[in-house]
């Protein structure tokens, strides 16, 4: 059983969640406040939270970036703004997806099923399980990227990067040089079910060139504008 845990200090909101997600058969977990959240986090180990921007203390978005320093928990954010900047500035802190209040309690069931899906197949190809031989290294020069242990090496130094910045790294190095949409790479990464928009992977572009700043030119991820986005490598990768 999926355990979820939701913060937000709208015992209303809280009760409506309580109530369809029980019934959609995960245990359900809930804080009123960023502090008793990150405290149900440590103890009950939920496999999602459900995140409120807007909370006592501290907000939504310190409490995403503690989440994530803890692991890979994958976060939804519900926000009552509907403003481009706070979905943006979510994403950047690693949220995995964002609804806006108020919402239909179906849809939030969708999306924790959608993000729960994609969590798995990310466990699933950075284990192995499905035994398919494929190459899990990638090598350029002063960067190694390597999905059986999802981890990233520049210049010798070890990244923290989280899952899907990962993935868009690995799946756009995997084809140097051929240029992908965003709607391409959305379909890629995130998959058909993903709610959110193109924006999505302008903000983890972002975040990946401010990890990765090659001094050799030798790589690098390349805008090309009105179309997308490549990993543009001169030298052919080992």
């Amino acid at each position: 059983m999926y355990k979820i845990l939701a913060i937000d200090d709208d015992a209303h909101i809280r009760e409506l969640l309580r109530l369809y997600i029980e019934k959609d058969g995960y245990e359900f977990i809930q804080a009123a406040n960023g502090i008793e959240g990150l405290e149900m986090l440590e103890k009950h180990k939920p496999d999602l939270v459900l995140l409120d921007l807007m909370l006592p203390g501290i907000d939504g978005l310190e409490v995403c970036k503690r989440i994530h320093q803890k692991g890979n928990t994958p976060v939804i954010m519900l926000t009552a703004k509907g403003e481009v900047f706070d979905r943006v500035l979510g994403l950047e802190l690693g949220a995995d997806d964002y609804i806006v209040k108020p919402f239909e309690p179906k849809e939030i069931i969708a999306r924790i099923k959608a993000v729960l899906r994609r969590a798995n197949s990310s466990a699933e190809n950075q284990n192995g399980s499905d035994g398919v031989e494929e190459k899990k290294k990638l090598t350029f020069e002063g960067l190694e990227i390597d999905a059986s242990s999802y981890t990233v090496v520049f210049n010798g130094q070890e990244l923290q990067m989280p899952p899907k910045e990962f993935e868009l790294l690995f799946f756009l190095a995997s084809n140097p040089n051929k240029v992908f949409t965003r709607e391409q790479l959305l379909e890629q990464v995130w998959g058909f079910d993903f709610f959110g928009d193109s924006r999505t992977v302008d903000v983890h572009v972002k975040r990946i060139r401010e990890k990765l700043m090659p001094e050799n030119g030798e790589w690098q991820l390349h805008t090309v504008w009105g179309v997308g986005y490549k990993f543009e490598v001169k030298k052919k990768q080992n």
